[in-house]
């Protein structure tokens, strides 16, 4: 079958052939999230998706390449061969889209290790880890701030996985590295200040605001490491996040 103009739905095209094949892949993203929430297709938070985010495994990175030009997409030759270890990319030409695919780690303004929770649900990353991917991003956008809102309205914080936000799992990442909690408490305070601009009502509005400061709550109380609290002491003197490089908008050829 080839490439379907969909996104959601070629999404759903390579979960289920790469698990025929026992390719580990799962879905992170906006259109993760569009799969777990049904309040992203509510108007206000309802948005276009361009692109489709993957994260698998890097024993796999022989596989996952092999898998894609099965299912006709061109690969971005120098990138892969750079970058193959930790992260790869793939073109669909046909319909001007990219599928980007995280080798394990997941490094962006923050880096993040998700080898052990890759396999932990079907179709997606666990919704701590999509959150995850979200908070970590220093110059976030009102398109990531909708996505957050729309977790947070769809679904509780506790302290495991499934369909809930593991705020606990979150809470320790933030333990151990001043600059992952730095980022992600000021996003959680933009978050909250943001839930009146998506058209909820109040009781909505109220729901989503206890959720995240349940979050930020977790968060402050969840004991510090070492490492932690000397690196609070330098605070913002020093950079504690990285700019990713802006990519390539639009698919033009392979890339290489």
């Amino acid at each position: 079958m080839s490439v379907l103009p969909r996104l959601e739905e070629e999404a759903r095209r390579i979960l289920q052939a790469s698990s025929d094949k026992k390719v580990v892949l799962k879905l992170i993203g906006g259109v993760a999230i569009a799969m777990r929430c049904p309040s992203a297709r509510r108007e206000g938070l309802r948005r276009d998706y361009v692109d489709l985010d993957l994260v698998g495994h890097e024993k796999q990175s022989k596989a996952i390449k092999s898998f894609f030009a099965e299912m006709e997409y061109q690969p971005r030759e120098r990138f892969n061969a750079m970058m193959g270890r930790k992260r790869l990319i793939f073109n669909d030409l046909v319909n001007r889209r990219r599928v980007d695919v995280f080798l394990d780690v997941f490094e962006m303004c923050h880096r993040f290790d998700f080898g052990e929770r890759v396999e932990l649900e079907a179709l997606t990353l666990p919704l701590a880890d999509l959150l995850v991917t979200k908070l970590q991003i220093v110059q976030i956008n009102n398109k990531d701030l909708g996505d957050m809102a729309t977790l947070i309205m769809d679904h509780d914080v506790g302290s495991g996985d499934g369909e809930t936000i593991n705020g606990s799992y979150i809470a320790r990442l933030c333990s151990s590295d001043w600059g992952v909690y730095k980022t992600f408490t000021t996003n959680l305070s933009k978050l909250e200040s943001s839930l009146d601009g998506y058209g909820l009502s109040s009781s909505e509005i109220d729901r989503a605001r206890a959720r995240t400061r349940r979050l930020a709550d977790l968060i402050e109380k969840e004991p510090k490491s070492l490492a932690w609290k000397l690196r609070s002491r330098v605070g913002e003197r020093v950079t504690w996040y990285e700019l990713p490089e802006a990519d390539k908008p639009v698919v033009a050829g392979s890339f290489d």
